[in-house]
Formats: C-alpha cells, structure tokens, sequence
C-alpha cells in the first residue's frame, strides 16, 4: 500500500490523489509518497523532518519526494540518505515514474511544459466534494514567490475536457466542485479563442445541470472578467465565497511585491460582489513582515481586513525564499515578523467570530461533509444533529455561533 503524505494547496492535494492513481498503476507498493510545497523555507523544513521521521518508523518502505520543494531544489532532497526517489512536478503524473528505472532523480525543465491534462480524479475524502484542476503554472514573477519555478507558465485544460470531467465527477455523486488552479483567472489565456475563467464558469454550469454546487479557490480580484461578473450576479450555483490573493493592505508594499492589484482594487472587488451577493463571505492571503514594511504599513494591512470585509485569512509570515528578488530586500527582524503574524490571525479570528454571529438565526442549505458537520455556501462550518451522509444538502436555521463554526438545526 502506497502512503501520500501531502504538504501546502489544494492543487497539491489533488494531485496528491492523482499520484495515488499512477502508482498503483505503476504497482508500487510499500511506499511513502512525500508531495512537497516550496511556498516558504518553513515548509521545506517541515518536510525534510517528515521524511526523516517516516524513515525512522517504516525502515523498509521506499521513500518518493516530489512536488514543488523537489522541483525547485531536487538536490536537497537527492542529499537526504532518506530518500530513494525525487520525482519532478510534470513526472509525478506520470505512471511509468513509479516503476524502478534506476535514475534516483527525475526532475526536467517545467518551463518546457505547454499543456496541462485533465487529471481524471475519484478518490477524494467522502462524497461532498471534490477538487478538479483546469490550471496549473504562473506567467507572473511576485517578488516573494518562488511558485511559477515549481509550476512552470501558465497552462489551461482545454474547457470541454473540463466539462467532461465536472459532469463525470457530478454523476459520481459529487455535490460541490471546487475549481483549483496556481493562477485561477488566469484561465483559457494559452487556448485557442482565449477563453475566460468567467466564461468556463457559466459553460460549465449551463451543461452540468445536475452539479449542485460550483466553488472557486483562490482568484486575483484585478482579473475578474465579465463573464465572471455575471456568473457572481446570476448564477446561484455558484457559491458566495471568494478568497483573494490580495497579500498586503499597502500600495507600496504592494508595489515592491510587484502585484498587480492595489489595495483599492481588493476593496473595491469585494463591495461590487456584496451588492451584486449581500450573503457573500470574503478570504484572503496575506503576509506578515515582508521586506522593508514598517509599522504604519501594516497596519494597512490590519485595516484592509475591516475594510474589505474579510474573514477567512490565511496568514504567512514572510520566509525568504533563495533566488527571489525579496530575499534581496532589506529585511524585517524575524521577532517582528512573528509578531505581526500573530496580530494579523488574531484579526482574521476576530473577524471571522463576528461574521458568523451575524448569521445566527438565518435559515441556509448545508452541505454535509461528514457526520453532524456541514458548510453553508459562504464557507461557514455548521454542525447539526442528524447530518450524517456526506453530499447531503439539507435545510437549516443557524442557532447558535461559536469563535469559528456555526451549530444548526435541521429544518423539517
């Protein structure tokens, strides 16, 4: 039996199933899979000691390191006594990677990547949910990041293979897709006619009736297009939930990160989607301490949450990355860092209690995930008595909220 052992994004995940799919196809057997993110040093630490510890308690399994921290840097991983096999991005979805050809490193030029194949997909945790890729790469070089090294450019699935797969997932008793990609409304840039993210939204929508629920993951706000507009307007379908990669509150750092948004763009995005959605709930990624910010701007960054009416963050304090332009940057002390980190979560954590006190007494659809826990359209965890096949969409009235879940009743 083959473990995957899966590190950062849902991207990851879902290939973390894929990769499950090409070595069994493969016949490994025996085997510890290591699917790496190489978002910051931290996570590259995280792994290594994962992998050391699954070496000390399982002598014999074959050790597979992959994902973006094996691409980026396959010589770490090559160095560790642990390991048998590094595995680049493009070669883990490959099933003859997973048989023994005697090259203990794998990893070719992701930049020579021009497509990006539906991953047919079924194994994903219950029935409620499930992720399908229609993106994979970045063409844009944020200071901070060191992703579009691990993802290559940007790379579309070619949207009837997309349909084909939605409709498969949703026959197979999937109630909710998320749709999942590095750069999400970069979408359809590199297919033929340049279709838009918007535009797969509603096609997918109008021939996938039977879907129930359509979600996106994280999204730039600048790139939203009309179509996408008009889906968030008319498509019910589509959930009232968005998270941003909006990163900073303030314009100078957003400069030096070299986005492409301002923060008034992530303001203003968020006040058009609660006319056109008044229930709609907002996320976001936000870094703590990046080079040169001081004290005043991040507090622009504290206020942006008030002001964008965010509620679901996800926090990084910023982790130098080798060959960045950032890494070059002046610093900030990482004592600051921490501590920014912290009173940026505990904002989120205010915001988030807040938000869901407003929903208590309204009435919602839940989608069961597992048994007495649910998620309303807008993200929101709910428990309710009785919930207890996976998929299941029932009606509810919130009664109660606590700090970061909801408890519901069931509406006979």
């Amino acid at each position: 039996m083959t473990e995957i052992v899966t590190f950062g994004c849902r991207l990851n995940a879902y290939e973390s199933e894929a990769i499950r799919a090409r070595a069994s196809e493969a016949g490994l057997d025996d085997a510890i899979v290591f699917n790496t993110c190489a978002v910051t040093g931290e996570a590259v630490r995280q792994s290594r000691q994962a992998i050391r510890k699954a070496r000390r308690e399982n002598p014999h399994a074959r050790i597979v390191v992959t994902g973006c921290a094996a691409q980026t840097e396959p010589e770490t991983y090559a160095a560790m006594d642990e390991v048998d096999l590094v595995l680049g991005n493009a070669e883990k979805l490959e099933s003859k990677s997973y048989f023994d050809l005697g090259e203990r490193v794998r990893v070719n030029d992701i930049f020579e990547l021009r497509e990006t194949a539906a991953q047919f997909v079924d194994s994903f945790d219950g029935k409620a949910r499930a992720f399908l890729q229609v993106q994979n790469g970045c063409d844009h070089r944020c200071t901070f990041c060191i992703i579009p090294y691990g993802r290559g450019n940007s790379r579309s699935v070619p949207m009837g293979s997309v349909v084909a797969e939605a409709r498969r997932l949703a026959e197979r008793g999937y109630a909710e897709i998320v749709l999942t990609g590095v750069d999400l409304t970069a979408y359809g840039a590199d297919l033929p006619g340049r279709p838009s993210l918007g535009e797969l939204v509603r096609k997918l929508l109008k021939h996938v009736p039977e879907l129930k629920r359509l979600r996106l993951s994280s999204i730039d706000s600048i790139e939203a297009d009309d179509d996408l507009w008009r889906a968030i307007s008319e498509e019910e379908r589509l959930m009232p939930h968005f998270h941003l990669s909006a990163q900073a509150g303030d314009g100078l750092i957003l400069k030096r990160m070299k986005r492409r948004h301002s923060r008034e763009d992530t303001i203003g995005f968020c006040e058009t989607v609660r006319r056109l959605r008044p229930e709609a709930a907002f996320g976001a990624d936000l870094i703590a301490g990046f080079p040169t910010e001081t004290e005043a701007m991040f507090e622009n960054t504290l206020t942006l949450v008030d002001e964008a009416g965010l509620s679901y963050l996800h926090v990084f304090p910023f982790s130098p990355r080798k060959g960045t332009p950032a890494a070059r940057m002046p610093q900030v002390p990482k004592p600051v860092v921490k501590d920014r980190a912290r009173r940026l979560r505990e904002k989120g954590a205010a915001a988030l209690a807040a938000r869901l006190s407003g929903l208590v007494g309204r009435d919602t659809d839940l989608l069961v995930e597992r048994n007495g826990v649910g998620r309303t359209p807008c993200f929101a965890v709910a428990r309710v008595d009785g919930a207890t096949e996976p998929g299941l969409i029932l009606r509810a009235k919130i009664v109660r909220a606590g700090a970061s879940e909801l408890r519901a009743e069931a509406i006979s």
